[in-house]
């Protein structure tokens, strides 16, 4: 009797084995096809949320302004993104993320332009361990674009537009995509251990030194320091500031959630959610901190300083949002927002003039975020060595080409032009009277 049932159930077990290895290899082939659709899909949504951010940096910086030189920012804003996607393709992502090096782990290749896959490509075609090059060099080009932005608010209300323009070209083609190459693009920063999660110093220091660099070769506005004082000059429109910071704190989701570069296991989907409300909660720890202390300070809440408060608190959590716990947060962000209201009066002191306080914000805040990340990691000395050597790299390049485009074409408006206004001056359009500066 057993020997009658036993021959069946072998060739049925020969038949079923085969089959066994044909669905385990099936399994397999849908989890990457998964993986790979929802990757691309988390950097196609991460960088329509950080290009958002770009009409934030527009809307923050047409508030904090003068009524006479409001267009002529948001002509900055548009124009720099627009000149960012285009140097980003020609040069940029190529140099960042370079398939072979000019110079081993520092320098990339300088004519590498960017190509996308075929219409239609098949699973055949490509490797299904990321994402689409598509989805990628978009959500790169949003980094680069932000850098560029951080550098238009600081130097408003005095420089060329021209001049302006071509320094975002050196910037965003060259200058960003080198310096990140050397951690995201696995650079001699990354052998050396050195962790920048999303950017707080690749992209929010690295802008902050660019535009500390403009600030110190432009020079201050006329009369912002004055016999040995310092004379506020209100912004046009605090509603449209308020905006813009909301609009920067909703784009820093894609910002930070799309930096977890996956999304096709359960555990990066509540890695990216766990992203988020940590980004969340420094941001709202960071403004509540300057509002506390600008309280303290002055006796009086500065709403303009609460703003960049929140977002201090974000650039601070960017090198690290996934690691901390809720209150780890809170205490990061807490930090940015104390450093934003303590260092403003310090580059005024310094006769540094930051028309919106992006260095503090991006830079100071910056710097911070990125050291906090020893506390986790425990490697201080790698933190520190790329914190100098982006820091140096990028300040020094930004200001030998501020001071070449100085002795060439000049990048400071004329006095009648800053008194007018560059909206008339630069844009030609009709004067308005400006309250803010009688």
């Amino acid at each position: 009797m057993k020997t009658k049932y036993l021959l069946p159930a072998a060739a049925a077990a020969l038949v079923t084995v085969p089959g066994m290895g044909f669905a385990q290899e099936a399994g397999v082939e849908a989890a990457q096809h998964t993986s790979y659709i929802l990757t691309t899909l988390l950097f196609l949504v991460g960088g329509f949320l950080v290009f958002w951010m770009a009409a934030g940096f527009a809307m923050l910086e047409a508030g904090l302004v003068r009524s006479k030189n409001v267009a002529m920012q948001l002509t900055k804003n548009i124009a720099l993104f627009s000149i960012a996607a285009i140097m980003y393709w020609l040069v940029g992502f190529g140099i960042m993320y370079p398939a072979d090096w000019l110079v081993e782990g520092w320098l990339g290749p300088f004519f590498a332009i960017t190509s996308l896959e075929p219409v239609g490509l098949a699973d055949t075609e490509t490797a299904l361990d990321y994402a689409s090059v598509g989805s990628d060099f978009f959500f790169q080009l949003m980094f680069c674009a932000t850098t560029a932005s951080i550098v238009s608010g600081t130097l408003a209300e005095r420089i060329k537009l021209w001049p302006f323009l071509i320094f975002v070209v050196v910037l965003t083609g060259f200058i960003y995509p080198i310096e990140a190459s050397w951690q995201w693009g696995g650079g001699w920063l990354s052998d050396a251990g050195f962790s920048d999660f999303a950017g707080s110093t690749l992209v929010h220091a690295a802008g902050g030194f660019a535009a500390l660099a403009g600030a110190i070769v432009l020079g201050p506005r006329l009369g912002k320091y004055k016999d040995g004082r310092v004379n506020p000059m209100p912004g046009s429109n605090l509603a449209l500031a308020t905006l813009g910071t909301f609009i920067l704190w909703l784009g820093w989701f894609g910002f930070n959630g799309g930096s977890q570069l996956a999304m096709g296991t359960i555990g990066d989907v509540a890695d990216v959610s766990r992203i988020f409300a940590n980004t969340n909660m420094a941001a709202a720890s960071g403004a509540v901190a300057a509002l506390i202390l600008t309280q303290i300070m002055y006796g009086k809440v500065d709403l303009t300083m609460v703003l960049n408060g929140a977002l201090a608190g974000l650039v601070s959590i960017t090198a690290e949002p996934l690691a901390p716990s809720l209150f780890g947060s809170l205490l990061t962000g807490a930090v940015g927002g104390l450093i934003v209201v303590l260092t403003v009066p310090m580059l005024d002191k310094l006769k540094i003039d930051d028309v919106v306080g992006a260095i503090p914000v991006h830079l100071f805040a910056g710097v911070w975020g990125t050291l906090a990340v020893a506390f986790y990691t425990g490697n201080w000395g790698a933190q520190i060595l790329g914190i100098a050597a982006i820091g140096i790299f990028v300040f020094v390049t930004s200001l030998v080409v501020w001071f070449v485009l100085k002795a060439i074409v000049g990048i400071r408006v004329d006095e009648e032009s800053e008194i007018n206004g560059l909206d008339v001056a630069e844009l030609g359009m009709e004067a308005y009277p400006d309250f803010t500066n009688r």
